[in-house]
């Protein structure tokens, strides 16, 4: 057993990470106050090349240096756009006319727990993940169409929104992926 070199990694140049075919997923971060979950979730974001990734209300925005220091440059080659709250409102209901499926990843009445979820592979899915302490605003719930909910067992069921970033794309992408 030996580590893989950098050059045996298959990484993309920024220019191909680019130019190549992203999935179908949109992610929302609403109102996230840390620089660094920002970051991170630009890097997980590169990770599963998601089509777009959209900062909302008081989330951050390159360049900045928290944001890169966990991004490590992938804020150049995730594509991403800044928007209001109120801006952010009128853009989902421009994605739900245009066929995409709105989804919060938060704990509700109603919640579709992930490993239940079954996205299509010709969906597009908008997944919108929210403030640290409150979660995706009440404000944007009655605009999504489901929510999903990560299984917890422990005592605190809550996770940083950069790991809860990471265990719901690597679900969704999967099972899109899978479903080629």
């Amino acid at each position: 057993m030996r580590k893989l070199q950098t050059n045996e990694l298959g990484r993309l140049t920024e220019e191909e990470a680019k130019a190549t075919t992203k999935n179908n997923v949109i992610v929302v971060l609403d109102n996230v106050r840390s620089l660094q979950n920002v970051g991170s979730v630009f890097r997980t974001a590169d990770a599963f090349l998601i089509q777009e990734l959209w900062l909302a209300g008081i989330t951050g925005v390159p360049p900045n240096r928290d944001i890169h220091k966990s991004a490590l440059g992938s804020e150049n080659t995730v594509d991403w756009k800044y928007m209001t709250n109120d801006e952010l409102k009128t853009q989902l209901g421009l994605l739900q006319r245009d066929g995409w499926k709105v989804v919060a990843v938060e704990q509700i009445d109603s919640s579709i727990s992930l490993e239940n979820f079954q996205p299509q592979k010709t969906d597009k899915y908008c997944l919108i993940l929210g403030n640290e302490v409150n979660g995706v605003s009440e404000e944007l719930l009655p605009l999504c169409d489901h929510a999903l909910e990560i299984p917890q067992w422990g005592t605190k069921h809550s996770f940083n929104i950069s790991v809860a970033t990471g265990i719901v794309l690597w679900e969704v992408v999967k099972k899109m992926r899978e479903n080629k």
